[in-house]
């Protein structure tokens, strides 16, 4: 049986009727479902067989500094499609204040976005949503869990995101995004510090969002399925 909000987009957005075929999933298991009885509040299904389930290769996480939320949002949104477990959205030097400060009263909306961006993916389950850090402490914690750890950086020297991937064979990765106007020098050396190496997606600047979508594809492609 399903209810809440998705009973409701179900049965008067989508208009489900009796017999329909629809994938359902507990955050465990995926099955296929058909449909028996559409109600006011609620939708009983009947299960009709079990789907296969296939768990990711790459465990990415993504640190992302937090800017104007429409972006912000949309990144979240691009980013579950493509395949990150874990968001950590930082709190970075020159995020504006008033956006990190709201931060916390976003946090329901944005489980929302990556709900519904896990079943638009058909994902058994939804990223894991960490609450606003500071990018010293994140990059400490990513260091910490053995994964590939990249820093995407303007400087001239960074190396080509594509060419640092290249004959890598991790499983895991963390890769970390800053805002708009850039990481700190003390950002910089924390994520040095923690192990980062900082790496480039071209010469071109790119907002916030298209290099989170850029650079998850590649990591995908390099290290993904």
């Amino acid at each position: 049986m399903l209810r809440g909000d998705a009973a409701h987009h179900l049965g008067r957005v989508l208009r489900a009727e009796p017999g329909q075929l629809y994938e359902l999933s507990d955050g465990q298991a995926v099955w296929l479902a058909r449909t028996e009885r559409v109600r006011r509040d609620a939708v009983d299904f009947s299960l009709v067989e079990p789907l296969p389930v296939r768990p990711p290769r790459l465990q990415a996480t993504l640190l992302l500094a937090i800017v104007k939320f429409d972006r912000f949002e949309w990144s979240l949104e691009k980013a579950t499609e493509l395949g990150v477990t874990e968001i950590v959205p930082l709190a970075a030097a020159r995020s504006e204040k008033a956006l990190v400060a709201a931060a916390a009263k976003r946090a329901g909306r944005w489980q929302k976005i990556l709900l519904e961006s896990a079943q638009q993916a058909r994902r058994v389950r939804r990223p894991v949503l960490r609450p606003a850090t500071r990018p010293a402490m994140a990059f400490r914690m990513a260091g910490a869990q053995g994964a590939a750890l990249l820093l995407l950086s303007e400087c001239a020297d960074a190396m080509l995101l594509r060419k640092h991937l290249e004959g890598k064979e991790s499983t895991s990765a963390a890769l970390a995004i800053g805002p708009e106007g850039g990481w700190t020098g003390d950002e910089f050396a924390a994520a040095r510090a923690a192990g980062f190496a900082e790496v480039s997606l071209g010469g071109n600047i790119l907002r916030t969002e298209t290099a989170v979508v850029a650079a998850l594809a590649m990591l995908n492609y390099a290290l993904g399925d």
